[in-house]
């Protein structure tokens, strides 16, 4: 108190007019006084010190500047911190508190920068090219739990005057509400560290999780949540958590492999489905996909045919080639020629049970490319062609009947 009352009187015998003034004056005038000094500080800092420091930072997104900006505003802080006891005739307990405003100001301050900080360090990590296979995101947003808990209670301390030890010993009584309350945190946490550690999920995949109405890309990974922007352009946001716990299908191996799967069916009308003709398959070898196929067929065949022949078995035993069997062929074969079907991948073209539908004849096959806009078009090709080519071989689609089919019907 007696420091306090020697550095007023310094201050007021300083002043000329202030000895004059009433003591409510002389405290007003000395609060003011402080305040201009803190003003003239932080505008020196902001506005003289930070611009000529910032002539050398970058004023792209990775800069330092919200960081400077936010230690900046220590300086007016500690001027007040400094100055109040100057200030004449202030009580002990007013000053105390200023003190300790002052002092749980600079520590939020502090905690401020070094968030933004956490930050730069995070915006940096992903111009990284790893930084889309190992996201620290959620990593950067523990930190900043950490640092902001750690902060709050050296605020509370400041503000009480207490060291920080005192509420800390004061926590392990309230550890169960602390995993209570921080229960979604300690979960998002462990699952985090499981789908990095095991490269389950990487910002730009595609994910499909129909439990959640999620199916797009996915376009930022944080601590708490997964933000998957859906083919529709909503944004479905999953916890974190429920990754690990349920399932979800990433289209990711499907990019790296090169090549998108087709796999569809045309259904056959089974009453089409008979032996080709010796004229049929004359005919057929105008096809340049069937030439070998039928002439090696021929050749087998006939083989066969002649050995049936000699036991002098019934002509019912001899084998004999189908339409539908050549126009399997012909599938297989036109898919074999199109450049835009992906060498080296499975390539099947196979009959499925029946059904009350039609036979279906299920084409399994890659494209080359797995952009989805190529890869339809690729897959429309393909069926246009099958479906416009089944007269041929004496075979046409199975479609139910429509309205117009019962109206020529009747009309016949």
């Amino acid at each position: 108190m007696q420091q306090f009352q020697s550095e007023s009187l310094s201050v007021i015998d300083s002043i000329p007019f202030l000895p004059n003034l009433a003591p409510s004056g002389q405290t007003l005038v000395g609060i003011c006084i402080l305040l201009a000094i803190a003003w003239v500080g932080n505008f020196i800092i902001k506005h003289i010190v930070l611009r000529i420091v910032t002539r050398w930072m970058p004023y792209e997104d990775l800069t330092p500047l919200p960081v400077a900006a936010r230690l900046a505003n220590i300086v007016p802080a500690l001027i007040i911190s400094n100055g109040i006891g100057a200030v004449p005739h202030l009580t002990t307990p007013v000053v105390t508190l200023v003190s300790n405003v002052v002092s749980a100001s600079i520590i939020l301050f502090i905690g401020m920068a070094l968030s933004k900080a956490l930050t730069l360090a995070n915006d940096i990590y992903e111009h990284r090219p790893s930084s889309a296979t190992r996201p620290i995101k959620g990593f950067i947003q523990l930190l900043k739990i950490i640092l902001y808990a750690g902060a709050t209670i050296l605020i509370i301390a400041a503000l009480m005057d207490e060291s920080p030890l005192l509420l800390l010993s004061g926590l392990g009584a309230m550890a169960a509400v602390v995993l209570l309350v921080f229960k979604d945190t300690l979960l998002s946490l462990v699952a985090s560290v499981q789908l990095t550690s095991n490269d389950m999920l990487r910002v730009g995949d595609w994910i499909e999780m129909p439990a959640l109405n999620a199916d797009g890309d996915v376009i930022d990974i944080a601590l708490h949540t997964v933000k998957v922007q859906n083919w529709d352009k909503t944004i479905t946001t999953i916890p974190t958590h429920r990754l690990i716990s349920e399932s979800f299908k990433n289209w990711r191996g499907m990019a790296e492999a090169g090549g998108r799967r087709i796999k569809r069916s045309i259904f056959i009308d089974q009453n089409g489905i008979r032996f080709l003709t010796h004229e049929e398959k004359v005919a057929f070898r105008r096809f340049q996909l069937l030439d070998e196929y039928l002439g090696h067929k021929q050749a087998e065949l006939g083989e066969w045919n002649a050995a049936v022949e000699k036991a002098g078995h019934d002509e019912v035993n001899a084998r004999r080639v189908t339409n539908i069997g050549t126009f399997r062929t012909y599938v297989v074969e036109y898919l074999r020629a199109n450049s835009q079907i992906a060498d080296g991948m499975t390539l099947l073209v196979r009959q499925l049970d029946p059904t009350p539908k039609g036979l279906p004849i299920e084409i399994y096959c890659f494209t080359n490319t797995t952009d989805w806009n190529a890869y339809e078009d690729i897959q429309s090709d393909i069926f246009d062609h099958m479906l416009a080519i089944l007269p041929e071989f004496g075979l046409r689609p199975f479609q139910e009947p429509s309205g117009l089919d019962l109206q020529r019907g009747l009309a016949a």
